[in-house]
C-alpha cells in the first residue's frame, strides 16, 4: 500500500484560500482523469466539500507523488503553486488512512461530530468508481471510512458533540435564542436543491417556519423538494418552488434565507439584496452555506442585514467545546486504522496464495493423469479415491504453510512474505498477476450496483 493524500481544508487554510480553490463536478472529474494519466499514480479519488479539497491517490513514489498531486490540484484550483503549497498537508500510508477515517468521524469537520461527511465521502467514491480512477486499495478505503464513521455514530455520543452545519449555522443567526423559537412563523427562502440545501429546507420546516420558498435553476428540483416537504409524509410545511429569476421578489417577502449552490460566481450581490430589503424595518438572516460563496460578502454592512457564511462559522466553531466521547471516538479510529493496514497487507500476499494452490492442483491433475496411462485397469471408484487421497495430502501440506503466511504478511513489514512464497516455490509471476487482474475485475462488477447517497 502507498496511500497518499493531498489537500488542504478549514484547519490549513483561509477561506478565502479555500473558496478560490473550490472545485466544481466537472473539474473534479478532470482531476481524476489528469491524476491517473500522471506517471506515480495508479488510483485516485477526491474529496470535495464546503471546507476541505483532498486528492487520493495509489502512488510508486512518494516525492514524486507529492510534487505530482500538488500540481494537479494547482492547476485544476486555479490558484497558483507558489501560493497554494503553504496550506497544503500531505498525509501518507496509514497516516492518510488515519486522516480519512477521522474526517469521516466528524473529527475534522468545522462542527466536530457532523453525519454529512458520510454523504460526501459517498460522493467522492461514486465518482471515482463511475470514471474507473478507484481501484481495489481506495474502493476498500473509502467503503471501511463510511463503515467506521458509521461505528462512531452509533457506539459512541459523538453526535452530541456535534450537529450538521446546517444547525450550527442557524443557531449562529439565532444568536443566543433557541432556533425552535427564533424560527417559528417565519418565511423562509432556501436557494439550492442538492443535499445540503434539501437539509437545510427540512431544518427549517422542523424548526417551525410558516413557509419555505425553495428557488433552482432546474426548478423541477425545486418542485421536487417543495413537495417531499409539504407532502403529508415529509415535514407538512407550506413550500413551493420558482425559478432563480423570482428570488429577488422572494427575499423582499422572506425573513431567513439559505443559500447552497453550485454556482462559481455570486448568486446574492450587494446591490441586489439592499433592493430586495428597501425600507423594512424586520431583520434579513442570510445564511450561506457554498463555497464558493453564494452570497456577497459585502451585505453583512447593510443595516437589518445579518450574515453568517462558512467563514464566520469556521470562527465560531473554534470555540465550540469538544465532547467526552471525542476520545472514545479516537480510540476507534485507531484500531480501525491498524486493522485495515493488516487487512490491506495480507491482501497482497492473496494473490501469490491462489497461484500456489492453483499450480499444486495442476501437478495433482498431471500425476492422476500420469497413473492413468499406466495404469488403465483402475476403475472409476479406485481412481476417484486415489485422486481424492492425493489432494488431501496436497492440501494438508499447504494448510500450515499457507495459513501461517497471511498472518506473518499481516503484521507490519510483512511485505516480504509474498516475494519469499513465490521464490521459494519457483511461481510464474505472470500467474500471480492473472489472478490479481482476475480479483480488481470482479471488483469493478458489482460497485454501481452499491452506490447510494446518505441521507
Amino acid at each position: 500500500m502507498s496511500l497518499l493524500v493531498v489537500g488542504l481544508s478549514h484547519r490549513s487554510a483561509p477561506v478565502s484560500v479555500l473558496e478560490r480553490a473550490a472545485l466544481s463536478a466537472d473539474a473534479q472529474g478532470k482531476l481524476l482523469q489528469d491524476t491517473l494519466a500522471a506517471e506515480p499514480a495508479v488510483e485516485a479519488s477526491v474529496l470535495s466539500t464546503c471546507n476541505r479539497i483532498e486528492l487520493y491517490a495509489d502512488v510508486d513514489k512518494f516525492h514524486a507523488g507529492v510534487a505530482e498531486l500538488s500540481t494537479l490540484l494547482a492547476q485544476h484550483s486555479g490558484v497558483g503553486l507558489e501560493e497554494l503549497t503553504p496550506y497544503l498537508y500531505v498525509h501518507y500510508e496509514d497516516r492518510a488512512v488515519h486522516h480519512l477515517f477521522s474526517v469521516a468521524c466528524g473529527l475534522d469537520s468545522m462542527v466536530v461530530g457532523e453525519g454529512q461527511i458520510l454523504g460526501q465521502i459517498k460522493d467522492g467514491l461514486a465518482r471515482s468508481q463511475d470514471l474507473h480512477t478507484a481501484g481495489r486499495l481506495l474502493n476498500d478505503l473509502f467503503q471501511q471510512a463510511l463503515r467506521v464513521g458509521k461505528r462512531a455514530h452509533s457506539e459512541t455520543g459523538i453526535d452530541r458533540a456535534g450537529q450538521s452545519l446546517v444547525t450550527f449555522g442557524l443557531e449562529q443567526l439565532a444568536d443566543g435564542t433557541p432556533v425552535d423559537g427564533w424560527a417559528s412563523g417565519k418565511r423562509a427562502l432556501v436557494i439550492g436543491a442538492g443535499s445540503m440545501s434539501s437539509l437545510a429546507a427540512a431544518t427549517l420546516a422542523r424548526a417551525g417556519v410558516s413557509e419555505i420558498v425553495v428557488a433552482n435553476r432546474t426548478l423541477e428540483r425545486a418542485e421536487r423538494l417543495a413537495q417531499i416537504l409539504s407532502e403529508p409524509g415529509g415535514t407538512g410545511v407550506t413550500a413551493r418552488a420558482v425559478r432563480m429569476d423570482a428570488v429577488g421578489a422572494e427575499m423582499a417577502r422572506a425573513d431567513v434565507v439559505v443559500s447552497c449552490t453550485g454556482a462559481t460566481g455570486l448568486v446574492l450581490a450587494e446591490a441586489e439584496i439592499s433592493g430586495a430589503i428597501g425600507e423594512r424595518e424586520r431583520e434579513l438572516a442570510l445564511l450561506d452555506l457554498a463555497m464558493p460563496r453564494d452570497i456577497d460578502a459585502a451585505a453583512h454592512r447593510l443595516a437589518g442585514v445579518r450574515l453568517v457564511d462558512i467563514e464566520s462559522l469556521a470562527e465560531a466553531s473554534a470555540d465550540a467545546p469538544m465532547a467526552a466521547d471525542v476520545d472514545q471516538v479516537r480510540g476507534i479510529v485507531s484500531d480501525e486504522v491498524a486493522a485495515f493496514g493488516a487487512a490491506q497487507r495480507a491482501a497482497t500476499i492473496t494473490p501469490t496464495v491462489v497461484a500456489l494452490r492453483t499450480m499444486a492442483a495442476d501437478v495433482v491433475a498431471g500425476e492422476i493423469a500420469r497413473l492413468d496411462g499406466r495404469l488403465p485397469e483402475l476403475d472409476e471408484k479406485q481412481r476417484a479415491e486415489i485422486t481424492q487421497t492425493v489432494r488431501r495430502v496436497v492440501d494438508k501440506l499447504l494448510h500450515a504453510p499457507t495459513v501461517r503466511v497471511k498472518q506473518l504478511a499481516a503484521e507490519p513489514g510483512g511485505a516480504g512474505y509474498a516475494d519469499a512464497l513465490r521464490t521459494l516455490f519457483d511461481l510464474d509471476p505472470e500467474a500471480v498477476a492473472a489472478v490479481s487482474r482476475a480479483d480488481l475485475n470482479e471488483l469493478n462488477e458489482p460497485v454501481a450496483k452499491n452506490r447510494g447517497r446518505a441521507s
